[in-house]
């Protein structure tokens, strides 16, 4: 250990949640309403046997914690099954939309906080854990999560950070040691699967869901603290609380979610489940439950089981859901501002953000920097033809990038790296889907040619924006499967690789390799539901 980490059990918490806002502290597990109230005091329900499986080094050194043992004191902490004197867990109270209707009074329902460490920069972040027990908040569930749904969290959070998309983050994965009943796909096969704890890590969880809650139940004093609070701790550049001030900061919120769609766009990133109650009030992505990345490349698919016959949050949806649900978030605050109407100026500002962000990235992608008129024709038409054509988008932008200076220097072979392209990229192209795509290149390479950078700058930049290696759902469902035999081998090389998913590292090529036929339709690599 150096000088400068501790272990876990011995770090000094904050509790800032818990000191300025209103919580019940009778510490009742029993799920029920809990009107009036912030969050619970409650605790987490102690675990047979807590063992490390994986820790984020990273994110470790940043918060200042030690790597810990298999077994022990910080693991047992990891876990719930120790409390320190200066942690103050809780959970909190929250409501939500979920696809499109008010569900009431949800919460953290299997999720516990601790409090807030300070990392090596000053800045405080709280540590939750996921499937540390029953709160008031649970419903009609346990509390528990099983090891496929918390592995593919804590590889998300982390996978999601090294591409530069605004995440939430996770420290370590803990098996607890008991078994968990789960139903995957609701159908009446419930089964016995290993439980697992992820410790999740974020400047707060506070989602849109909390503000809807207070504002709901007609707390006005609890909408105010929170929106206070929210304000003085993660926006504070905005100044202290005033109407004017919330109006600037609804927008701020706007503009974040804005840049974190436009992230998930740009990357083929489809987040399953865009409740309220899962939207970051900070603009981070929150809650890895049922995710995908887009493999043939379809506007129109989800990987939530859930959805399929709304398709709401579908890839193409996600941008018009974002906005729905600031539109949620802004009739939630509507009691703190003077001028209701000006809120939709915000949301417009959302729209423009987003086109914006959007429009320049993919302009990264594609190599391009001094615009031309038609550069917006040109990426619109790209969809249709990514569509049609089926191609894995992944490997064909990062294909696209290695081609680009042959592209631009040896125009007589561009039909030979055209079909290169398709070939490598293509699940089932139809003649008329690479007759599509085919003109976009010819388009493409011709635009290319205009502009004035040296070619290979022009790669090296198109690589640093097309990951060659991301989260496929295949890839995780084989770390699952290995993990459950004790096997961890794959989880951690897996964890390896997507810190430096833009570099080449040929050793682990297989990892870039488009989805095989035999995760088409196997359960976990193509599809999932919410328990996922």
């Amino acid at each position: 250990m150096s000088l400068n980490t501790q272990q876990l059990d011995q770090a000094d918490f904050q509790n800032s949640f818990v000191e300025e806002l209103r919580g019940e502290a009778s510490r009742n597990k029993n799920p029920r309403q809990v009107p009036g109230y912030h969050y619970s005091r409650i605790e987490p329900t102690p675990v047979r046997d807590p063992h490390l499986l994986a820790w984020s080094d990273d994110l470790g050194g940043f918060l200042g914690i030690a790597r810990p043992d298999e077994r022990g004191p910080a693991v047992d902490a990891l876990a719930g099954n120790l409390i320190t004197d200066s942690m103050k867990p809780f959970a909190a109270r929250y409501g939500g939309h979920q696809f499109g209707h008010w569900a009431g009074q949800l919460g953290d329902g299997r999720a516990i906080s601790l409090g807030e460490l300070k990392a090596t920069d000053g800045s405080t972040w709280e540590i939750q854990l996921k499937g540390a027990g029953p709160t008031p908040y649970s419903r009609r569930a346990d509390g528990r999560a099983v090891l496929r749904s918390s592995l593919r969290e804590f590889l998300c959070s982390e996978a999601m950070y090294y591409l530069g998309v605004p995440t939430t983050r996770a420290l370590s994965l803990v098996g607890t040691g008991d078994t968990v009943v789960r139903d995957m796909f609701y159908n009446g096969n419930p089964q016995d699967e290993p439980g697992a704890v992820v410790a999740r890590v974020a400047p707060t969880f506070i989602r849109f869901g909390n503000f809807q809650m207070m504002a709901v139940a007609g707390e006005m004093d609890n909408l105010r603290a929170l929106a206070d609070y929210v304000i003085q701790h993660f926006y504070p550049e905005l100044g202290a609380p005033s109407p004017e001030v919330y109006m600037r900061w609804f927008e701020e919120v706007c503009r974040r979610t804005a840049v974190m769609i436009a992230h998930w766009m740009s990357v083929g990133f489809v987040h399953g489940v865009m409740n309220t109650d899962n939207m970051s009030i900070l603009g981070l992505t929150i809650d890895y439950g049922p995710y995908g990345w887009l493999e043939p490349y379809d506007l129109d698919w989800t990987p939530n089981t859930t959805d399929f016959s709304s398709r709401r949050y579908a890839f193409g949806q996600q941008p018009q859901v974002a906005l729905w649900n600031l539109y949620q978030l802004a009739r939630a605050i509507v009691p703190l501002v003077k001028e209701p109407e000006a809120l939709r100026a915000s949301l417009d500002q959302y729209t423009k953000t987003l086109a914006e962000t959007q429009h320049t990235m993919m302009l990264r992608k594609l190599g391009l920097t001094n615009q031309a008129s038609d550069d917006h024709a040109l990426i619109e038409s790209l969809h249709e033809a990514l569509t049609e054509s089926q191609v894995d988008m992944t490997t064909f932008f990062r294909r696209l990038s290695q081609a680009a200076p042959a592209l631009i220097s040896s125009p007589e072979n561009q039909a030979a790296l055209f079909q290169e392209i398709l070939q490598a990229a293509s699940y089932s192209t139809s003649p008329e889907g690479e007759q599509l795509l085919t003109q976009w290149l010819q388009r493409y390479a011709d635009r290319l040619r205009q502009e004035p950078a040296d070619p290979e700058a022009i790669r090296e930049s198109m690589l640093s924006a097309n990951p060659k290696y991301v989260l496929r759902n295949y890839l995780a469902q084989q770390a699952i499967e290995a993990a459950e035999t004790g096997d961890l081998s794959v989880l951690s090389r897996l964890m390896e690789v997507l810190k430096t998913p833009f570099a080449e590292q040929p050793e682990h090529d297989e990892l870039a390799a488009k989805r095989p036929d035999w995760a088409r339709t196997k359960a976990g690599c193509a599809t999932l539901s919410c328990s996922s």
